[in-house]
């Protein structure tokens, strides 16, 4: 992720992203392979549709913390979205200009769980005590960028991980991965014919070896149509826990989107299309589904 503007937010973004690219390796194995078939000239040409992050619906953390950052750059709270089975909470952010991706944060209600798993998750984040973002200097990129790798709180046992994951696959990955870029998403309709639409993106993607998330279908459709989404499966790490053990778990994916033009602008030069013209927002099925770019059912395909 590079930005032809250089801002604090730029700054900020491009310094999250170096440390997701290393973690991420299908991230660099993507773009090489674009700038290989001539869809992009550079990492820079690539759109970044939206980035994600995971927290946990607790005090001092969760969305009313970590929104903070954004907001006090200029982004605009948008819309709500519930996940009433995955137990999920989740806004979208709306950049304040368009050379900046949309954010969509996401947070576990914990208190939906049982009571057993409650109380591992309360075991490591009752040690935060206030508001981490509260202490921060959002105006200072360093500070900002290197919050995004800071533990707030233990690393976890393999055991307490490993109960997680048998209730909530999302806590199990904050629980780990805490604050950890969690995708950015390649904006496919931005690309050259034919790979500006997600079959013929998809097919590409396969014939390089990217693994993709088969949850309700490779693409995930919008009920009006309008936005479509596909994702990766999750590149894993290896966890080094608390107690000793080491395990490959899921760590954070890419997701490709296509947003198409609403239907008042269909009489657009296709050479005068902006991001104005085209479906603004999420889908709260497609959504669901992506989350599961990181679940064991995807990892042990």
């Amino acid at each position: 992720m590079k930005f032809k503007n250089s801002t604090i937010m730029t700054q900020i973004l491009e310094a999250l992203f170096k440390v997701y690219e290393s973690r991420v390796p299908d991230v660099r194995k993507i773009t090489q392979a674009m700038t290989g078939k001539g869809m992009v000239d550079s990492q820079m040409d690539i759109v970044n549709d939206h980035i994600a992050f995971r927290t946990m619906g607790v005090d001092n953390l969760g969305i009313a913390s970590f929104e903070k950052i954004f907001l006090d750059h200029g982004y605009k709270r948008m819309d709500y979205y519930h996940f009433e089975t995955k137990k999920l909470d989740a806004y979208w952010y709306s950049p304040p200009t368009y050379d900046l991706p949309r954010v969509f944060i996401s947070e576990l209600k914990t208190e939906l769980l049982t009571e057993s798993t409650q109380s591992i998750i309360s075991k490591y984040t009752d040690t935060v005590t206030s508001d981490p973002v509260d202490h921060l200097d959002l105006k200072d990129v360093e500070a900002v960028a290197s919050f995004f790798q800071t533990p707030l709180w233990a690393l976890p046992t393999k055991q307490d991980y490993e109960r997680l994951l048998s209730e909530s696959e999302y806590a199990a990955w904050v629980i780990y991965n805490r604050y950890y870029l969690n995708h950015y998403t390649i904006s496919v309709h931005d690309l050259p014919q034919p790979y500006n639409r997600l079959e013929s993106f998809n097919t590409f993607l396969k014939l390089i070896g990217i693994e993709l998330n088969d949850s309700g279908g490779e693409i995930k459709t919008s009920k009006d149509g309008l936005l479509r989404q596909s994702s990766s499966v999750a590149n894993q790490v290896e966890a080094q826990f608390s107690d000793g053990e080491i395990k490959a778990i899921a760590g954070s994916y890419v997701e490709f989107a296509e947003r198409s033009v609403l239907p008042k602008f269909s009489d657009t030069e296709p050479i005068k299309i902006k991001r104005k013209h085209r479906r603004e927002g999420f889908e709260a099925s497609n959504a669901d589904k992506i989350f599961e770019s990181t679940f064991t059912s995807q990892l042990k395909k």
